[in-house]
């Protein structure tokens, strides 16, 4: 049988079917999430593993990409393959973090460190196949709003292409080192006035409407490429699948893409065990955590989420359904952390010799958390101390350094104003080739005159 794919409504009721050649996000009929289903042949798991080992030797563009690597679990076909735009992402190490385990309580502790990405987050993952998709529907221009990490990427990526990206971030709520990156790969920068959740459904209009490719994780290209992440971490410990593996909770995305794969990798027989997936929030931005405990059916929102961990500072989550869908698959569990408990275990990280953004460091603060609740009160949320657990960092420590340097000089503040002052200045360089982020209202008019669209 050949193989094809198709969106597929993730609600229930509805569960319409649509082709992947329409430019859509969510369910035309009921506005519910898509997921991407392949109908047709079923892998063989002893025959595909032998496979996706030797391509590990091949320095083929796709075998060299921990993405493109498990192409056969992606939504393309042989002959799409030359719309793919790689980056050689993915590859990253599963690390020992002995220090980090000793502080936690456990007896051991794998760190996979996303991090060490081409953009520096784990954003690659689902960006090379969400950018691929682009070219091969022929968009003039794709875009995001993001607290930092989706843009980085995203520009990197179309920077590859003829694609003109355009980035809405909220306007001061964005780490120096991942505006950077957007501004250095030519991405036309927006600073909207407000926060994340602002800057979506801006973007999220404005892509409705308008020859924009919408590129956050509403887009189901980009969760189809992040669970390749569970795909290279199997693959790396040789297929012995770990009891629990724990996840930074911001947009969702990374949750509801392991869960997806999870489920896939079960019904084909490529796993026996499924381990429990663990989300870790802010406790300034604990929307999905609230939405749990409070046994809601809708989400339960932050309406002012903040945290200093500014990749995961989102108050209206989009993945929220799917995420809760992948902690129902997987018997896991969902819990919050402070700021100090976040800037502490990232310290405990950095003694390992490995460091990461704000973010990445709740998976620890989490499971130190999660090892010291009550066994008797709560014995099924507990860690015990000979589980084998990994701990996900979605990004490198070079996107917020000055997180870091203020934690060690002892001047971080939950909320503070910090300001580089220029004390003297000489032989001004020209800015040749300056691409400057641009101001602007929230107003989508304003805005399509801008981007003369």
């Amino acid at each position: 049988m050949k193989t094809s794919f198709l969106f597929r409504c993730i609600n229930e009721a509805c569960g319409r079917e649509f082709e992947l050649s329409q430019k859509i996000y969510q369910c035309p009929a009921c506005a519910d999430l898509l997921d991407i289903i392949q109908v047709g042949k079923v892998l063989d798991p002893i025959r595909t593993k032998k496979t996706l080992r030797k391509r590990r030797l091949s320095m083929d563009s796709l075998n060299v990409s921990g993405v493109w690597r498990y192409r056969e679990f992606l939504p393309f076909t042989k002959k799409e393959w030359k719309h793919v735009v790689t980056l050689g992402e993915g590859n990253n190490p599963v690390l020992e973090a002995p220090r980090s385990a000793r502080y936690i309580g456990l007896k051991q502790l794998k760190v996979k460190h996303l991090g060490w990405n081409p953009s520096g987050s784990f954003k690659d993952y689902g960006m090379t196949v969400a950018v691929t998709q682009a070219r091969k529907l022929g968009c003039r221009a794709v875009a995001c709003a993001s607290t930092g990490n989706t843009s980085a990427s995203m520009a990197a990526y179309c920077a590859r292409t003829d694609m003109k990206a355009v980035v809405f971030i909220p306007e001061g709520q964005i780490a120096y080192g991942k505006l950077a990156q957007a501004l250095d790969y030519g991405a036309k920068t927006l600073q909207i006035k407000g926060n994340f959740d602002a800057a979506m459904e801006l973007v999220r209009d404005l892509s409705g409407k308008h020859d924009l490719y919408l590129m956050n994780s509403v887009n189901p290209f980009r969760l189809e490429g992040q669970k390749t992440v569970m795909l290279e971490l199997f693959d790396q410990l040789d297929w012995r699948i770990p009891d629990r593996i724990v996840v930074p909770g911001g947009n969702l995305g990374n949750s509801s893409s392991y869960g997806k794969v999870l489920y896939e990798l079960k019904q084909m027989g490529f796993i026996e065990k499924v381990p429990r997936i663990t989300v870790i929030q802010a406790s300034g931005a604990d929307p999905l955590y609230r939405t749990l405990v409070t046994s809601s059916r809708e989400l339960v929102p932050v309406q002012d989420a903040w945290t200093l961990a500014s990749a995961i500072k989102i108050g209206r989550p989009i993945s929220w359904k799917k995420a809760v869908r992948a902690l129902q698959f997987t018997d896991g569990w969902c819990d919050v952390v402070n700021e100090q408990e976040i800037a502490d275990a990232k310290a405990v990280l950095g003694l390992d010799g490995i460091g990461c953004e704000p973010a990445s460091a709740t998976t620890v603060a989490g499971l130190k958390k999660l090892f010291h609740i009550s066994r008797t009160t709560l014995p099924e949320v507990t860690i015990d101390p000979d589980e084998d657990v990994v701990a996900v960092l979605t990004g490198h420590q070079l996107k917020d350094p000055e997180y870091t340097v203020n934690y060690h000089l002892n001047n971080l503040y939950e909320h503070a104003v910090y300001e580089n002052v220029v004390v003297e200045k000489a032989r001004k360089l020209q800015s040749t080739y300056a691409n400057a982020p641009i101001p602007v209202e929230a107003d989508p008019e304003a805005i399509l005159r801008l981007l003369e669209l």
